[in-house]
């Protein structure tokens, strides 16, 4: 378990890699050890045939050459001075050698191959070694010796290499995994308790991280960090007002519902009054009572979030237009605002009609609205194309355009209201709706010379 954690894995890897350099330090520094090891045998083989050849007036005895022998550790000793090889000294002839080293000029992998053959083969084999003298006067020393001292002061080099590999190993991996913990994790740890402690609590301003760390790259994680929480708790507390508001809302909506319904049926009596003045207005109440309680009910739904799923069938895109057209010109003053539908009978759509029908007439409306509030002449057209199997409506107006606060909060409930008394209802609902059918429903134009809005629809 503790491997899977930040710590374990990067002190696993510390010791890894210090191994690696270590062994990368180990094969030359025994290489170079076998190297010395047998240019000292040179060495003191020279000595010991300098001491022997000095003697030319008597025979050396037995026991003083097997001690010469014995000090340089070799068992024969050739010079080659002048051009002329010489034993100096020998005490029993070996066998042939199993191997010839020639050290005067060797390179770096016959270093290190002459040393790893000393670790892999085993047995005590005799072996020869040519190499340059060092000491009085030049020539070349051609000795005989046994190859196991060489392997144990080898095995022992390697030992004590080995070893100090180990402690230099624990004691750099013990000097990261302190400077990581305090550095790296300590941090990382501090920033994940402030996460959990915000989590469980959003809204309590005094669990939002402060940043302090000393590393550039925490700091600028803390930073980001506190501006999400930030930014989330004010989006919470938002919510958590429009949430209230909402259920205030629907509660009032509900009531006033009622109230109005009531108004309607009243409404509708006038109708039969024979009086021309009353029989003129009654119909234009009647409407405006409707609309309200359309309101009401539109403010329950949005507010209860039910709103149904969308019943898709092929309907066709040119009648539901006109029929839209047709209604809204009712409630509209025609004298400002031309309302006309550009769609082509062919153009079938696969959406449901119910809901479509109120999406086109919260747009032609708005629209509609924004002229005659310019109090300025203008028009509201409709126009759809089909391609790549999508269907495209368009509803466009040559009204003044939209502010910039309601082209901002378009989407935003109770915020992205275009004329005063509007509640920016319409366009949230629309867009739910649309969304519904997988379209999209988009701002493409908003400036001095109209506004344009489109809705797209897959054909599927």
């Amino acid at each position: 378990m503790f491997l899977r954690t930040l710590s374990g894995r990067f002190l696993g890897l510390t010791i890894l890699f210090v191994m690696i350099a270590e062994v990368l330090i180990f094969v030359p520094s025994v290489a170079r050890f076998r190297l010395d090891y047998l240019q000292n045998r040179l060495d003191l083989a020279q000595l010991a045939a300098l001491a022997a050849l000095s003697r030319e007036e008597t025979e050396l005895p037995a026991e003083m050459r097997r001690e010469l022998l014995d000090t340089a550790d070799v068992m024969i000793v050739v010079l080659m001075r002048n051009g002329v090889r010489e034993l100096a000294l020998a005490d029993e002839m070996p066998g042939r050698p199993a191997a010839t080293y020639d050290i005067r000029d060797p390179s770096a992998w016959d270093l290190v191959k002459g040393a790893g053959r000393v670790f892999l083969t085993p047995g005590d084999r005799v072996i020869r070694v040519i190499g340059q003298t060092r000491k009085g006067t030049e020539g070349v020393v051609d000795v005989v010796l046994q190859e196991a001292p060489l392997r144990a002061a080898l095995m022992d080099y390697g030992l004590r290499i080995f070893y100090l590999s180990l402690v230099i190993s624990a004691a750099t991996a013990a000097l990261l995994f302190i400077a990581v913990q305090f550095l790296i994790v300590g941090p990382i740890n501090r920033v994940i308790a402030h996460m959990v402690a915000y989590r469980d609590d959003p809204e309590d301003t005094t669990r939002i991280i402060a940043p302090k760390s000393g590393t550039q790259e925490l700091l600028d994680a803390e930073n980001a960090l506190h501006d999400l929480e930030v930014r989330l708790t004010s989006a919470l507390r938002q919510k958590e007002r429009l949430a209230a508001l909402g259920r205030a809302v629907a509660k009032i909506s509900h009531d006033l519902r009622n109230m109005l319904t009531t108004a309607q049926l009243l409404a509708d009596s006038l109708e039969t009054i024979e009086n021309p003045k009353v029989r003129r207005i009654a119909p234009k109440l009647v409407k405006s009572l409707s609309r309200a309680v359309s309101l009401c009910d539109r403010t329950l739904t949005f507010g209860k979030a039910e709103e149904p799923a969308p019943e898709l069938e092929q309907i066709s895109l040119h009648d539901l237009v006109c029929e839209v057209v047709e209604n809204e010109r009712q409630t509209t003053n025609t004298r400002l605002v031309e309302i006309r539908s550009e769609v082509s009978p062919d153009v079938m759509v696969r959406a449901d009609a119910e809901q479509l029908f109120r999406v086109l007439s919260n747009l032609i409306r708005n629209s509609a609205q924004a002229i005659a509030a310019s109090g300025q002449a203008g028009s509201v057209r409709v126009e759809a194309s089909q391609q790549d199997g999508r269907t495209f409506i368009r509803v466009a107006d040559t009204g003044p355009g939209l502010p910039p606060k309601a082209r901002d909060n378009l989407f935003k409930p109770f915020q992205g209201g275009a004329r005063q008394g509007g509640n920016g209802l319409g366009l949230v609902i629309a867009d739910e709706i649309i969304r519904g059918h997988g379209g999209t429903l988009a701002l493409e134009v908003s400036d001095e010379n109209g506004t344009v809005f489109a809705i797209s629809l897959p054909a599927e």
